[in-house]
């Protein structure tokens, strides 16, 4: 694709090609795009003849479990000490869907181990330098979009299967909030495209993500939107907010509430909407807009967050009322846009 560095993709390929133990990471709550993408690379490795581990921070959703592959995951929280002898066995780390270590939480350590080369594969924008090569192109909806491209460009497209296929096509679809956002250009369908020719069943697929969950998850949602939905009207805006109490009443597994903060979207007029889920020592904050509101800014000025126009997420870690205050309170700024 237009785009890519030809030089950063050789260099990808020697290292690829020079290595035979190579750890591939995703950030923490690894969505669809992260678990796709760092399947796909996964599998295409070990058709090149490559030892692959992913190693990622926390568990990530069952609705995403059973693409091909997973055998490769390894959660660090639940066994770190098989992934620190992982990580110290690798040969070449390569960084995929992220570009902050920070977005790996305790098992950032794995990016400061000397004598491993690291590669970011990512599509957010403002990456960190810490890393030996950086493949970012912030226009793709996906990380599974550029590393279909990255895939033909270093010339190994054959190695891509039904499997490889399947996940790309899920990272592409999550990542897009099933093409409602961050695809409106012609080449992300012109992969889909491609990748439907491998015979995946992308029905199939659909009802496997989004209609694959849990009863616990069906009421939790229709909580939120009954009980918990707030509208500030002047604003054209809409948040949800969870407590840890709530969170357990609904017997909450990890990926229950993806989705929830697109909810409002489906009233009339809503521009923007946010969702704040209490953690342990944390406000998890997603950000979704409509239009040119752009909520990276948004996150990154007021919540020491980031990640694209109309999609972004942030972590705040002052207590729940306080931050919903804060949310508020920044409204007014933003009345222009918002109207």
């Amino acid at each position: 694709m237009k785009g890519l560095n030809k030089i950063q993709i050789k260099r990808l390929k020697d290292l690829i090609e020079g290595s035979q133990k190579i750890l591939i990471t995703t950030h923490h709550n690894a969505d669809g795009d992260a678990i796709g993408s760092t399947l796909a690379f996964g599998l295409v490795l070990n058709k090149m003849g490559k030892s692959v581990d992913i190693v990622i921070p926390n568990d990530y959703p069952k609705f995403l479990k059973w693409m091909k592959g997973t055998e490769m995951i390894r959660v660090f929280k639940h066994n770190e000490k098989e992934c620190r002898i992982i990580a110290e066995q690798a040969e070449l780390i390569l960084a995929v869907d992220y570009n902050d270590p920070k977005r790996l939480k305790n098992a950032s350590w794995m990016l400061s181990l000397p004598g491993k080369p690291k590669v970011i594969i990512d599509h957010h924008p403002d990456p960190f330098d810490f890393a030996d090569i950086t493949i970012t192109v912030t226009s793709l909806g996906s990380s599974a979009e550029l590393l279909y491209y990255i895939f033909v460009d270093m010339g190994i497209k054959d190695y891509i299967d039904v499997n490889v296929a399947e996940a790309l096509f899920s990272g592409i679809m999550t990542d897009t909030g099933c093409f409602s956002y961050s695809c409106s250009y012609p080449e992300v369908y012109k992969v889909v495209a491609e990748l439907m020719k491998y015979g995946i069943n992308k029905d199939a697929i659909y009802n496997r993500i989004y209609n694959n969950f849990s009863e616990n998850r069906m009421r939790l949602m229709g909580y939120c939107l009954n009980e918990k939905m707030v509208l500030i009207k002047e604003y054209n805006t809409a948040y949800i907010t969870l407590s840890r109490e709530e969170l357990k009443r609904f017997s909450h597994e990890p990926g229950d509430t993806e989705g929830f903060v697109n909810l409002p979207f489906s009233i009339e007029g809503i521009l923007l909407s946010a969702l704040f889920v209490e953690k342990q020592d944390h406000i998890k904050i997603s950000f979704r807009s409509r239009n040119n509101f752009s909520v990276n800014d948004f996150a990154s000025t007021h919540f020491r967050g980031g990640g694209h126009l109309n999609a972004a997420g942030a972590e705040w870690d002052l207590p729940m009322e306080e931050t919903i205050n804060r949310f508020v309170s920044l409204l007014p700024q933003y009345e222009d846009i918002l109207k």
